[in-house]
């Protein structure tokens, strides 16, 4: 049996169904389709659900320009739309007075990335702000927050029914072609079939080279290779300590350690990083606390270890390795748009690589 469609998106993670979504309130008919069983199974809903402000990306990237840009259109449509979020701000912090000029360096590449509201404070202001904190300066950041990332989801999805969109779950994509009559996708599961359609987004995240490796047709050069890196969080079951994000200073990798709440205040930690994980490995091993109450000391010296419970891990699609900065990647090819590399800041630009995309379509 053989589907026709004008676009099929791969992959109904966040940044999937926005950009499905933009396709099909532009009138073009639209299939999104997923592996899973359900959307947002994988990075989408395994993450910190930051709305980020975009300090830390090089001026000139794709990561900048879009969360800058995405920060706006989420806000935008959380408010509109009622999704549940809090702009709560955040804390990058210096722990030491050695470390004061590179809060200065992040603060003087967010103004080059748009970014204009920080403000950098010493430590006794920040501490009047939030007592249990410790460090000698912070950088503060009123546009960072938090948002319910399945309901942002759900709600998104909602739209894109609405403009007559479908979502295929349990809808592994096998293999495929791209060809001068238009593009096809064989669709596994319980009962196979093919779709043809005008083109192709493989926004599948993790698995986003895997599809395009399995495309015919696609320069194999053209997908770069996926770099799973898991990182894993604890959850904290005494009170809130802080009522903003606290962040220290960027890790290699990642953003460190970091400090989050969720919309109905409850408390967690992370995430850490390691390398070449195994696709859906998503355990926590309870062993890794003492060194999640170490990284968070630095700035809550106050932090009882005993309250730290393992939560959730997610997976990050990365480009790179631990010393290469790396970019969000958005390659064309006739009849084919390839997203790789969409990690953080992917939630907070998803709204903004939707509109990209739907430029290209």
């Amino acid at each position: 049996m053989t589907e026709t469609t004008d676009v099929a998106v791969v992959g109904a993670g966040v940044v999937g169904i926005a950009v499905a979504r933009a396709s099909a309130r532009a009138g073009r008919e639209t299939v999104l389709f997923e592996r899973n069983d359900r959307i947002g199974a994988e990075t989408s809903s395994r993450n910190s659900e930051v709305i980020h402000a975009g300090v830390y990306y090089r001026p000139t990237s794709l990561k900048a320009r879009l969360c800058v840009l995405g920060k706006a259109l989420l806000y935008d449509y959380l408010e509109r739309r009622g999704v549940p979020h809090r702009r709560c701000g955040k804390y990058v912090v210096a722990a030491h007075a050695d470390e004061i000029p590179k809060l200065q360096a992040i603060k003087d590449n967010a103004v080059a990335c748009g970014v204009d509201d920080l403000k950098l404070v010493d430590g006794d202001e920040a501490r009047a702000a939030e007592p249990a904190l410790a460090c000698a300066a912070a950088l503060t950041s009123p546009s960072s927050g938090v948002v319910d990332s399945h309901a942002l989801m759900t709600s998104l999805l909602g739209d894109f029914d609405e403009a007559g969109g479908v979502l295929a779950l349990r809808a592994p994509v096998d293999g495929g072609a791209l060809r001068d009559d238009g593009a096809r996708l064989r669709i596994g599961g319980a009962d196979p079939y093919t779709v043809r359609a005008r083109v192709i987004v493989n926004a599948a995240g993790l698995w986003a080279d895997g599809v395009a490796r399995a495309l015919e047709g696609l320069d194999p050069a053209s997908a770069p290779r996926v770099r799973p890196a898991v990182g894993r969080y604890f959850s904290y079951s005494g009170p809130a300590p802080f009522s903003r994000l606290v962040y220290p200073l960027p890790a290699a990798g990642g953003l460190g350690v970091h400090y989050t709440i969720d919309l109905a205040g409850a408390a967690r930690f992370g995430p850490d990083i390691a390398w070449d994980a195994a696709l859906g490995d998503y355990r926590v091993d309870p062993a890794l606390r003492d060194a999640f109450a170490a990284a968070v000391r630095r700035y809550w010296p106050d932090v009882d270890a005993d309250r730290l419970q393992p939560a959730y891990a997610g997976q990050r699609a990365k480009l790179g390795g631990p010393d290469v900065e790396t970019d969000f990647m958005i390659a064309r090819a006739p009849g084919y748009i390839g997203l790789y590399g969409i990690e953080s800041p992917g939630l907070t630009a998803s709204l903004a690589i939707a509109e990209a995309v739907a430029q290209m379509l």
